[in-house]
């Protein structure tokens, strides 16, 4: 029988080799007949370069009597150390399959495959070259349409009463460039640049053809060029959409036109619904200027990142962050303009000498409502929001990060899409519901009393995505891979997972959705496997609220692969300032117990042994510092007007009940603080603090009212905040300095309800340290004794001790001397709520 040739692409989809040093080979459900085998056959791969990034390429052939059958195949990687790794992270259709590989259905012709590992590259507005000569291809998804065209959008002189259109690289003043977007009705679509019609293709990816006359200038086309797609549903209606794979959306305001003509100011356009922006993404501008559009000069991206590293180290492994979550909207104090990132790298200084060694941004991918917005609402994953600074400020902060030796985490949503999507990934090429290619629908429309029935909920603010799709899975992992390798961020802090994997339910009638459940956990398997493709030790943090192992197991055992994930719990039992009513809360507690009484050490001592199990914990979070329902500020408040009920605060609020900070009360409140952040920070898990708290910060962060409780944190540093500063820069550095207090070995050796105290050992085969900590309001200036057969025999010396007069403590405490512990026995100096650690003499 005869031989057909099938060649097969594997296409990582980045610029540059993301696998240098590996070799690529091919194997398939074939023998070396071209017969289907179980037993797959191998065949070396070609390296090619291609369009800026590479390919690998193999062709075998298939005996042509097998035409008809399916074929499975995959790509493993290995180097001349033997190291090897399998290349494809993307799992077969099959709900209740794990696999990883591609299939083909031979048709016993010649044909060619490819596996794109991201759509980094294959989306969007791209560089390509042909035979040579380099330009910019257009690519869309969009399966349901039955046309599509590219069109540019006008900007003008806004003196101009003609309104006649110019090019980005104008040099008008900034503030006088007008226009940005196009109307339902097509107004201002550039008059002077033809509409390109695109061309459907493989897996309903439309393309701009070669050699329009729209798209001469080569990589000109690049250069800030506002464009949408002008997309004819299924219906026939004509809707214009902005380019999900955008990587700039025009303007950082909060204007939305809603369809109308746009003739003002493009830069107070939002975002969301604006022009998309072509970029080339291999350039940084050479100036950091505040929010100026377009920017005018750039060098190559090599050249950027070429000082971007120092004497000063990145943390390596999960266990040695700690981190400290930033707003950037809540900067700029003094201004009434929401922060931009000049304010966040502005405030490096600080966090560095405050001895964090990671910085947690809320999501900077583009989003509605100004920069003072969390960002909990993403609409273009390839931008980065422009009224902080846009995409390449961003790299400004990243490259200031890593000269301090600060990790950058980037807090991503994938839980939900913008709640006003209309012109992003809401009905994109189709009025159908069950045809919402981005949002996950159940059925049909008819099925329900009303249209809306279908979409499913899962706790977050708006409907789930298509998990079940491929195509919108790999979007949200390609941007994540995208903002690994083009802006070097070192990790990711994965906005509530539960939701994608476990809380998805009918939006008709709450009836559990399980198999959105199984794609949303496929999906984030193919997010953690991906990732770790391209580098295995990316920081991966989940904020998920089940105790399901697979999400922390690792990848290569079927896991989704995160090093840790948020423990709620931990705050709850140890701030508590919200209405969890199965938690310790002691920081409110002891407020509102007024020093009498037990607390419940136990349940905390609890949350602190779990800590050693791949935790995020923190004292404070963006979630509890005034946006979680609480309490009343004094429990005799009952029946008082519901506008006065307290919602959750700050640490240094909560620990005195909201008391005027004063004399006895400031210092009681500060002490409190830090026994707080002293049991964070010496936990065995990863500590993580809220932007202020180092300062001790009163203002509630509500999602609605940044501007106004905007503080003064470097100034407070400074005044009144200075003790707990300098608290917590030695404490971190007490913790970065010592391998055992960053280990996941903790043993708790005492509690003790009524006396309100806690002790527990940390270690590693070179150190030993023993925390002892209380919240009572005496000390025990006598000693405590703690009996535990588990306390080593030897002599303990004082190291830390919490209530050092420099932090604005009493100095109680051991006055650094060595205490002998013998048979389990040791006795411990205790200042009244504050903790002492003591190092075994080796």
């Amino acid at each position: 029988m005869a031989t057909v040739p099938v060649t097969l692409e594997y296409i990582p989809g980045v610029f540059g080799d993301p696998f240098p040093g590996f070799e690529a080979t091919l194997l398939g459900s074939w023998d070396k007949n071209g017969r289907f085998s179980a037993d797959w056959s191998s065949t070396r791969m070609d390296r090619q370069n291609k369009n800026g990034g590479v390919r690998f390429r193999a062709t075998v052939m298939l005996d042509e009597s097998e035409a008809g059958r399916d074929f499975g195949w995959g790509v493993r990687f290995g180097d001349n150390q033997g190291r090897s790794f399998w290349g494809m992270a993307t799992e077969v259709p099959d709900p209740a399959s794990k696999d990883c590989h591609a299939f083909f259905r031979f048709t016993g012709k010649p044909l060619t495959r490819a596996y794109y590992l991201t759509h980094c590259r294959r989306l969007g507005a791209n560089k390509i070259n042909r035979d040579g000569e380099w330009s910019v291809r257009f690519t869309v998804w969009a399966p349901n349409a039955q046309k599509v065209d590219l069109v540019f959008g006008s900007i003008w002189d806004m003196d101009d009463p003609a309104r006649t259109p110019v090019m980005p690289n104008t040099s008008l003043p900034k503030k006088r460039i007008g226009g940005g977007y196009i109307a339902d009705n097509g107004a201002d679509v550039r008059p002077d640049v033809a509409p390109v019609p695109m061309v459907r293709g493989a897996e309903d990816i439309w393309e701009t053809p070669e050699n329009h006359p729209s798209l001469e200038g080569g990589l000109s086309v690049l250069n800030h060029r506002p464009y949408m797609y002008r997309v004819t549903r299924d219906d026939g209606s004509v809707v214009y959409r902005t380019d999900l794979y955008s990587r700039c959306q025009i303007g950082f305001g909060t204007r939305d036109p809603r369809g109308v003509p746009y003739l003002d100011w493009v830069g107070d356009l939002e975002g969301t619904v604006s022009c998309s922006v072509t970029v080339d993404p291999e350039t940084v501008t050479a100036t950091f200027d505040e929010l100026k559009w377009p920017e005018e000069r750039f060098i190559p991206q090599e050249e950027f990142w070429a000082d971007e590293f120092t004497d000063k180290p990145l943390p390596k492994t999960i266990d040695d962050l700690n981190i400290y979550e930033l707003h950037m909207g809540a900067l700029g104090f003094g201004s009434n303009e929401p922060g931009t990132l000049r304010d966040a790298i502005d405030l490096l200084d600080h966090i560095h000498a405050a001895n964090f060694n990671a910085v947690e941004l809320l999501p900077l991918s583009e989003f509605g409502g100004g920069a003072q917005n969390w960002g909990y609402s993403s609409s273009h994953y390839f931008a980065i929001e422009y009224a902080g600074g846009g995409r390449d400020k961003y790299k400004y902060f990243i490259r200031e990060c890593h000269q301090r030796g600060i990790a950058v985490i980037m807090d991503v949503v994938y839980n939900h899409f913008v709640h006003n999507a209309e012109r992003a990934e809401f009905d994109y090429d189709s009025t159908r519901p069950e045809r919402n290619i981005y949002y996950w629908y159940e059925g049909s429309p008819s099925e329900y009393p009303f249209p809306e029935g279908g979409y499913v909920d899962n706790m977050s603010t708006a409907w789930a995505p298509r998990y079940s799709e491929e195509m919108v899975r790999k979007m949200f992992i390609s941007s994540a891979v995208t903002l690994l390798r083009e802006f070097h961020v070192d990790g990711f802090r994965a906005d509530q997972t539960t939701s994608i994997h476990g809380y998805n339910v009918l939006h008709a009638n709450g009836q559990p959705v399980p198999m959105a459940n199984i794609y949303g956990a496929k999906f984030l398997r193919e997010l953690g496997r991906t990732l770790r493709l391209f580098k295995p030790s990316v920081f991966l943090m989940a904020e998920d609220h089940s105790d399901w192992d697979e999400v922390t197991k690792p990848v290569s055992e079927g896991g989704m692969g995160f090093d840790a994930r948020w423990y709620s719990m931990f705050y709850h039992h140890l701030s508590g300032d919200t209405n969890n009513g199965s938690a310790a809360k002691l920081l409110r507690s002891a407020a509102l117990s007024f020093g009498q009484g037990p607390l419940q050490m136990d349940w905390f001592a609890g949350a602190l042994s779990s800590s050693a199990f791949q935790k995020v914990v923190y004292n404070e979070s963006h979630d509890e510092a005034g946006n979680s329902e609480g309490p009343f500020l004094d429990p005799e408040w009952d029946g008082v007007d519901k506008s006065k009920q307290y919602t959750s605060h700050r640490n240094l609020v909560v620990a005195v009940n909201a008391a005027p900070l004063v004399g006895n009360t400031r210092r009681t409140s500060e002490a409190r603080c830090r026994f707080a952040w002293g049991m964070t920070v010496l936990s065995a898990g990863v500590p993580m603090t809220l932007f202020g708290e180092e300062v001790g910060a009163t203002k509630r962060f509500k999602y609605n009212a940044v501007l106004e409780n905007k503080e003064d944190i470097k100034g407070m540093a400074k005044s009144s905040g200075a003790h707990l500063y300098r608290f917590y820069a030695d404490v971190n550095a007490l913790r970065a300095g010592h391998s055992a207090l960053r280990s996941r070995n903790l043993d708790m050796v005492h509690v003790h309800n009524d006396n309100r105290v806690l002790a527990f050992r940390r270690w590693d085969k070179n150190q030993s340290f023993l925390v002892v900590a209380s919240l009572s309001d005496q000390p025990y200036s006598v000693g405590y004794t703690l009996n535990c057969d588990r306390i080593e025999t030897g002599s303990w010396k004082e190291l830390f001790n919490s209530d050092s007069e420099h932090y604005g403590g009493d100095n109680v405490g051991n006055s650094g001397a060595s205490l002998p512990a013998t048979n389990g026995q040791i006795t411990v100096i205790l200042p009244a709520n504050g903790l002492v650690v003591l190092e075994l003499n080796r």
